[in-house]
């Protein structure tokens, strides 16, 4: 049995691992009156790793999350998200009422402010209205459950029309080993870092070291992997818990998978959200001479407006997504490239072929005959060579409800 097939889905989400509570509550910080502040608390002792956004304008939640993770060695407790209100772009105010915020709410918890966190999403340059917020917290923590991963993942969204969690299991070492995961995300999706705020929970014990190198090469391999409309947000954070029983090293490659697989699950999840989209882009790559070559050539086609357009029109136009591999900055043969649209194979050895186009139309307007089929992923595989690198990349579709959405986001 593989590392990945080791791992079972259960129900439970973020909550699914053992000691691991949250809440998810309406605060009153959406003029909407939808569910806004959510919080995950995590057993004494969990270590944190964080990936955040490497865009420069970032909010000062982001800056002050990566602080704390620097100055605690990777230790954390809990984590705070407001959801309404991006705070960046809101001067110093945007420190000060995130310094405020995990300030109060640590002492309810009856924690050092250092192991607090926070996340902010939202209309960027909007600051938090820190007394609702503030007037929040004590409902908030009385709803802390080992239940409440789902209200938790309601709680985060923002233009997502659904919620993203998932929980895995798996027996390593002689013991059940669970992992747990939400996240948010549906426009402005093109990260360089992690997600739009993405959150893991794990029960089993590792070190700070060992836990951020593992899920950084988890986040290259899924977050990073995704692309909705090119845009990297100021408050990108991924942020995954670890704690219990130490996982000896021998296990380490198998949790790994699971960090993946949930990983994974999360990021296509919020690509087949993006906003205005009717169908997930699933596109693997092969041959190349190495695994980031593959996945940047794999993005790149995911992330072209032109195949994103062709898709959208059920257009099986095969020369836009051997143009925008060829763009990636990846050196292949030309002359290499075969082609697959699902089981229609459109070029071999860098030149096309005949073959059925209706039917090819007809596989991806099948794609999209409804939202959030068994089946609604348009599969494109790309060979390159006869390298050993191989890699994925996950986008969506581009329609015109992409722009109307857009076009009205803050009026």
């Amino acid at each position: 049995m593989s590392s990945a097939s080791a791992w079972q889905p259960i129900a439970g989400g973020l909550t699914a691992p053992a000691g691991f509570l949250a809440a998810g509550i309406t605060a009153g910080l959406k003029p909407s009156g939808n569910p806004d502040l959510s919080l995950l608390l995590a057993p004494e002792g969990a270590v944190c790793a964080g990936t955040f956004t490497l865009s420069r304008v970032r909010a000062a939640c982001v800056d002050l999350c990566a602080e704390r993770l620097a100055a605690t060695g990777g230790h954390a407790r809990a984590v705070l998200t407001n959801s309404g209100q991006a705070n960046a772009c809101t001067g110093e105010r945007g420190l000060s009422d995130s310094l405020a915020a995990t300030a109060a709410l640590a002492r309810r918890l009856e924690l050092g402010e250092q192991e607090v966190l926070i996340c902010s999403t939202g209309v960027i340059g909007v600051p938090i209205p820190i007394d609702i917020l503030e007037a929040g917290l004590d409902p908030l923590v009385a709803a802390l459950s080992s239940e409440g991963g789902a209200a938790a993942a309601q709680a985060i969204l923002t233009t997502d029309l659904v919620a993203k969690e998932i929980a895995l299991e798996a027996h390593l070492g002689g013991r059940r080993v669970r992992i747990g995961g939400m996240a948010k995300g549906s426009g402005m999706i093109h990260p360089a870092m992690a997600t739009m705020l993405g959150y893991l929970s794990c029960d089993a014990g590792v070190p700070p070291r060992e836990w951020q190198a593992m899920v950084r090469r988890a986040v290259d391999r899924s977050f990073n992997a995704i692309t909705v409309d090119g845009d990297t947000s100021t408050n990108d954070t991924f942020l995954a818990f670890a704690a219990g029983e130490p996982l000896g090293p021998e296990h380490w490659e198998a949790l790994e998978a699971g960090l993946t697989a949930v990983s994974q699950h999360l990021a296509r999840a919020i690509a087949r959200d993006g906003e205005g989209a009717t169908c997930l882009i699933a596109v693997r790559v092969e041959g190349a001479a190495d695994e980031s070559g593959a996945r940047a050539i794999a993005r790149t086609v995911a992330g072209s407006s032109l195949v994103k357009c062709a898709v959208h029109g059920r257009d099986p136009n095969w020369g836009r997504i051997v143009a925008a591999a060829g763009r990636a900055g990846v050196a292949f043969d030309p002359q290499a490239v075969a082609l697959w649209l699902g089981e229609h194979q459109l070029m071999a050895a860098g030149q096309p072929l005949a073959f059925d186009r209706p039917a090819a139309s007809a596989y991806l307007k099948a794609r999209a005959a409804g939202a959030y089929l068994v089946d609604d992923t348009v599969a494109i595989r790309l060979r390159v060579g006869d390298g050993p690198g191989s890699g994925s990349a996950w986008g969506c579709d581009l329609s015109d409800q992409y722009v109307r959405i857009n076009a009205d986001y803050t009026t």
